[in-house]
């Protein structure tokens, strides 16, 4: 028998009262860096480079003997495109997108082995 309030959590009786048993969930935040202008799936221009927070939503697995989490959903805030500056938008990405976007930002950062050898003084 399910609560009125919850279609997905099992219920549970506590002392005779029939209850609703939570979804446990948490959010994990993060801060990514980019140093060179990027792009991410679900986002329809090119962001410029600086500080990104990240926003993992996550809920617990029950029915284990120990912890476990699996991801509900991942989310980026980027500046809005709108012209004011301090407004900001949440877009839903794919985490695999994000890891590949900061792949191709650490590789335009590493000079290639031939251009990070000092020139000799020969001509």
């Amino acid at each position: 028998m399910k609560c009125a309030a919850c279609t997905t959590a099992p219920n549970f009786r506590l002392r005779g009262v029939l209850r609703c048993s939570p979804v446990a969930t948490r959010t994990q935040r993060k801060t990514v860096v980019f140093s060179h202008p990027f792009r991410l799936k679900g986002v329809d221009r090119v962001l410029p480079p600086g500080d990104y927070e990240v926003v993992t939503d996550e809920e617990l697995i029950e029915g284990l003997s120990f912890p476990v989490y699996h991801r509900v959903s991942t989310a980026i805030i980027v500046p809005a495109q709108s012209h004011r500056g301090s407004s900001v938008e949440m877009v839903a990405i794919d985490p695999r997108d994000l890891q590949s976007a900061q792949d191709r930002d650490t590789a335009a950062n590493q000079l290639p082995a031939a251009e990070a050898k000092p020139a000799s003084g020969r001509s």
